[in-house]
């Protein structure tokens, strides 16, 4: 695995128009809005993939999430980058990721847009180590509760509760 500081990533503007390239880390340490992606996956009960990050992630080590993604590289569309993240993340093949909504995501000088995705998958994983140190699978009920009392990334409880509300109006 390369060093994540080094992704060359699109720099994009308010309306998620390309405005330049930067490294990750220049990224992270000018504050520059970039892209990600964000997948729930569910499996056949219906539960969903939790997991903890790992302490040497750049953003957010050691924190859990209910979604897998990352950042979307250079050049690359939303919908690749999901594919892509999805699996390398849960160490599978054949993930088909179902684009739900996108917004942009800001929180103490760092901003992203944020395209969300769910996917279903029916089998087992083997989640990268450099990505995950623990991992679940979580009813609902269980999820809300380990929102309560786990630290999560605040990205991904952003997304979440966007999510939970996108599916109560539906």
């Amino acid at each position: 695995m390369t060093n994540p500081a080094e992704e060359v990533l699109d720099v994009v503007d308010a309306q998620d128009r390309v405005v330049g390239t930067a490294t990750r880390a220049e990224v992270y340490r000018d504050g520059l809005t970039h892209r990600c992606v964000f997948i729930l996956v569910r499996d056949p009960q219906d539960r969903i993939f939790v997991h903890r990050r790992t302490d040497t992630k750049l953003f957010a080590p050691g924190a859990y999430d209910c979604f897998v993604g990352g950042v979307v590289g250079a050049g690359e569309t939303y919908g690749h980058a999901a594919v892509r993240e999805a699996e390398e993340e849960l160490g599978v093949q054949g993930v088909r990721p179902v684009p739900l909504f996108k917004y942009l995501y800001a929180e103490n000088g760092l901003s992203w847009w944020c395209d969300i995705y769910e996917a279903r998958w029916d089998g087992p994983v083997q989640p990268q180590v450099e990505e995950v140190a623990w991992h679940g699978w979580l009813t609902p009920q269980e999820l809300d509760e380990r929102l309560a009392a786990w630290e999560f990334v605040s990205d991904g409880r952003e997304a979440y509760r966007r999510y939970l509300e996108l599916r109560r109006s539906s």
